[in-house]
């Protein structure tokens, strides 16, 4: 039996963290290229941290069981001590993960959130200059995704065509509500609630405010579903106007004044600010966004800048965050020691800066930034890189170990 752990677990105390030098952090390796991707940014974060503190903080890190290496061993794909053990330790870092084929859990991403009510997906995107993109200016693209994680058509309530659920649901809705369903249809609904949208465009102004971001926008489609996603817009307005009155101002009010500081609270139809954020990306600094809509928003944002391989991630509840890699598994892929490991370095920054050690998120922002300017890089972005010599995972971190601020 391995003896007890050699560290702190992180407290939670009137809405804050309380961060010892030696937190316990469990971390899910993931699946597929998970296992190479998750030791290489082990290095990188450990190398950071010691240098960052000059040796006065580490993490101990605990692994914990999800996906294809928890259902071999367990016969779970998502064991109830994991999730005993993320609410024990509260801070949480993960690799991609199989959705399991067939019955089960729909997907162990979206289980982890609800279950854990973590209610932010926060995405931020941000260009590394030398990194191939498809467009002229990815430096101008400098966006933080904040989207609703529980509800929405996300919620998983839903029902098969032609099942007696749908049947029964459709026979209430035509004769009760007298809606136009056809016969034989499947049916999904999407709940969205002012709790819920308040309480993530809350989390987004916070940021705003914390981070000296200009503006907040939030982006719904309202214009055809007006008492779901209008109802968005118009909670994320009361919400600002409640609780930020001093600190914000609307796009409306300030009438092309000057903000004086304050954060300027905005709105954008959904299909609008896809094009928005092609054609006039520094415009926007916060965008906050319903379930379905951040989904999509989110890796259209992270494709401009290099795509999902450079795309880090986390779901943030009040208490309770995981970060994670927002690609896939990659199986093909898996053990080669080839792909990518940024998403999951870069989830890691998110990581710490979440916990209050900024200066170990700099570090290896600094490292990342070290290494792509060196040209010495992984397949993904190396073939597309002028002059770049294709490194291994392994040794790309070495090489942002090199590089750490």
């Amino acid at each position: 039996m391995p003896g007890p752990l050699q560290g702190t677990p992180i407290a939670y105390h009137d809405g804050k963290y309380v961060v010892p030098s030696d937190p316990i952090i469990p971390f899910i390796e993931g699946d597929g290229t998970g296992r190479d991707i998750w030791r290489a940014s082990r290095r990188v974060f450990d190398a950071a941290v010691a240098k960052a503190s000059g040796g006065t903080r580490r993490v101990t890190w605990v692994e914990t069981l999800a996906g294809e290496k928890a259902f071999k061993e367990t016969g779970s794909w998502l064991p109830q001590a994991t999730i005993e053990e993320i609410k024990r330790y509260r801070v949480g870092i993960k690799g991609p993960l199989t959705t399991p084929v067939g019955g089960g859990i729909r997907s162990l991403n979206v289980a982890l959130r609800q279950i854990l009510d973590l209610y932010a997906c926060v995405r931020p995107v941000r260009y590394f200059d030398g990194v191939p993109s498809p467009v002229k200016r990815p430096q101008d693209l400098d966006v933080i995704i904040f989207r609703e994680n529980t509800e929405d058509v996300y919620a998983g309530i839903e029902f098969e065509a032609e099942s007696k659920e749908a049947e029964r649901l459709r026979e209430f809705l035509v004769t009760e509500l007298k809606a136009t369903i056809r016969e034989r249809s499947a049916i999904g609904i999407k709940p969205m609630s002012e709790f819920g949208a308040k309480r993530l465009v809350a989390r987004a102004v916070q940021h705003a405010i914390d981070k000296r971001r200009s503006s907040v926008t939030l982006v719904h489609k309202g214009n055809i579903m007006k008492f779901t996603e209008g109802a968005f817009r118009d909670w994320g307005y009361e919400l600002a106007r409640e609780r930020f009155a001093r600190e914000t101002v609307t796009e409306a009010d300030l009438k092309g004044g000057d903000a004086g500081g304050r954060v300027v609270i905005k709105d954008r139809i959904a299909d609008s600010m896809f094009q928005q954020v092609l054609l006039r990306p520094r415009e926007y600094s916060v965008l906050a966004t319903p379930n379905l809509n951040g989904d999509f928003l989110s890796d259209a944002c992270a494709a401009q800048v290099g795509g999902l391989g450079m795309a880090p991630g986390a779901n943030i509840g009040d208490g309770y965050a995981i970060f994670e890699a927002t690609h896939g598994t990659a199986p093909k892929y898996a053990d080669l020691d080839k792909v990518n490991p940024g998403s999951v370095i870069l989830s890691g920054v998110m990581m710490f800066e979440h916990l209050g050690w900024d200066d170990a998120a700099r570090s290896i922002v600094a490292g990342l930034q070290g290494a792509i300017s060196a040209k010495r890089v992984t397949y993904d972005l190396a073939r597309q890189m002028e002059g770049a010599t294709e490194v291994s995972t392994s040794a790309f971190a070495d090489q942002i170990i090199g590089h750490l601020g």
